[in-house]
């Protein structure tokens, strides 16, 4: 059957929904079918350009459309694009199944021992109990007090060596870090250059503040100093923006020649450099930032979220000295104000008492205890790892697509994973997925899931809405 298939400006209308963003666009595709606004075989908008009309991230329209894909409302093909699905919906949805495994969100492991959740307690009475009041529950100026800024000037020493703790600021986590210095750095049109898969965190501080995001070639040792070179000829570029080790999501990590020659091509450009280090002191073997041979251009930010644990919501951020401090200070107050004093006031104790530093060896453990068990499960060529990283980066073979493979985990399996769409600069994306180890409650479950995992790569593709006739 000839169906027509003509991409309409339909924009769900989700104002004023409670919930998850994803599920209310999920809901409205459902909602438009059943009343007719949209047909069987229309092609909906890309992800991206509906990502911009709703003023919302690609990673939120990625989910909303893998959601509508699981309840049978659309079909994709590569190159393609977006379609209603031909057949009715059947009236009952498919349901997830019960046991459910996010391997979609990227987040350290719970390490067997220390007890986090006692560490917490006790940590936070030790705060509220050692201060004035007024220090801890009321508003601060400034971006962290001397004691938090010398505390993240320590826990940053075995990659950047001795800082000048004035020039730490102390944030509510490393995207409102990223938002202020690129804020504070560039004016709408600017370009910033980019790994050519790069964390869907800076796409979505490039589209608010009208960035143009550029990707950069990389080798096996990550960004190509000669490819930052040329993309810098007759070319507006701001900022170059990189995660050295462990990159999100392809998991390169660069040595230290290949940090040097970036420091040097960005010098050359006189542009800035925005190290997103957020896997940096994960290794047991600590590289040296780029930071520290670029120290005068280059916005260092490494959050306590990927190596500590999410409940601590903050990251250091290290300017250069002089006006791009404050510029950065001023941005951060603009639009954050301040961190909570009793996370900032519990991490600058943890670090001073090494607390920190043994929470950090354990998930280093569990970490390349998970990695191995992935090595175990999974064919050894079909993945790339770093062996104490918190993510994969899988090559599906020729048969599977990236999107019928992620709605075929989560609809069949139960397991979440990321398609690349979310991470890619380029189109078409490869068919790639990132597989977030740390999500599995313990290695039991994680052994289940990557078994199904395993399990899905070794079957027939499913076949795309194209080869429907």
């Amino acid at each position: 059957m000839n169906v027509s298939r003509v991409e309409r400006s339909w924009v769900p209308q989700i104002a004023g929904e409670q919930g998850p963003i994803y599920l209310a666009i999920a809901d409205a595709i459902g909602a438009a079918l059943a009343r007719g606004e949209l047909r069987p075989g229309e092609r909906l908008p890309t992800h991206r350009a509906l990502a911009r009309e709703l003023g919302v991230d690609l990673t939120t329209v990625t989910r909303a459309y893998s959601e509508a894909r699981r309840r049978g409302l659309l079909d994709a093909t590569v190159g393609r694009g977006t379609f209603i699905r031909q057949a009715t919906p059947p009236s009952s949805q498919p349901a997830i199944p019960e046991e459910f495994v996010d391997l979609g969100m990227n987040l350290p492991p719970l390490p067997d021992a220390p007890p986090l959740q006692d560490l917490l307690q006790r940590g936070l009475a030790r705060v509220l109990s050692g201060q004035e009041p007024r220090r801890v529950l009321s508003y601060r100026t400034g971006a962290g007090t001397a004691e938090e800024r010398a505390a993240g000037a320590q826990w940053l020493r075995p990659v950047l060596g001795e800082v000048d703790p004035g020039r730490v600021l102390v944030c509510p986590g490393a995207q409102p870090a990223l938002f202020a210095v690129l804020g504070a750095l560039t004016e709408p049109g600017d370009v910033v250059l980019a790994d050519e898969f790069c964390y869907p965190g800076l796409r979505a501080v490039a589209e608010q503040l009208g960035l143009r995001l550029v990707g950069v070639a990389a080798d096996a040792e990550g960004m190509l100093p000669d490819a930052v070179d040329e993309a810098c000829r007759g070319t507006r570029v701001k900022a170059l923006c990189c995660i050295p080790t462990i990159q999100n999501p392809t998991t390169v990590t660069m040595p230290v020649e290949r940090r040097q020659a970036l420091a040097a091509a960005a010098q050359r450009a006189g542009i800035y450099i925005v190290e997103d280090d957020a896997y940096g002191l994960l290794p047991s073997r600590q590289l040296s930032a780029i930071a520290s041979f670029a120290p005068e251009i280059t916005y260092y930010i490494s959050t306590l979220s990927k190596v500590l644990t999410p409940a601590l919501r903050m990251a250091y951020l290290v300017a250069p000295a002089g006006p791009g401090l404050e510029r950065t200070g001023a941005m951060l107050r603009a639009s954050v104000l301040m961190g909570s004093p009793l996370l900032t006031g519990l991490a600058a104790e943890w670090v001073r008492d090494g607390t920190a530093g043994t929470v950090l060896s354990e998930i280093r453990k569990e970490s390349a205890a998970r990695q191995r068990l992935a090595r175990e499960l999974l064919p050894r060529t079909s993945f790339d790892a770093h062996p104490e990283g918190l993510h994969l980066w899988l090559h599906l073979p020729p048969r599977w697509n990236r999107l019928d493979f992620t709605s075929h985990l989560r609809r069949q399996s139960g397991l979440g994973v990321v398609p690349s769409d979310v991470f890619s600069l380029a189109t078409p994306a490869p068919d790639a997925v990132r597989v977030s180890l740390g999500g599995a409650a313990n290695r039991d479950d994680l052994r289940r899931a990557l078994t199904s995992l395993a399990g899905a790569l070794d079957r027939e593709g499913l076949p795309s809405f194209a080869s429907v006739v």
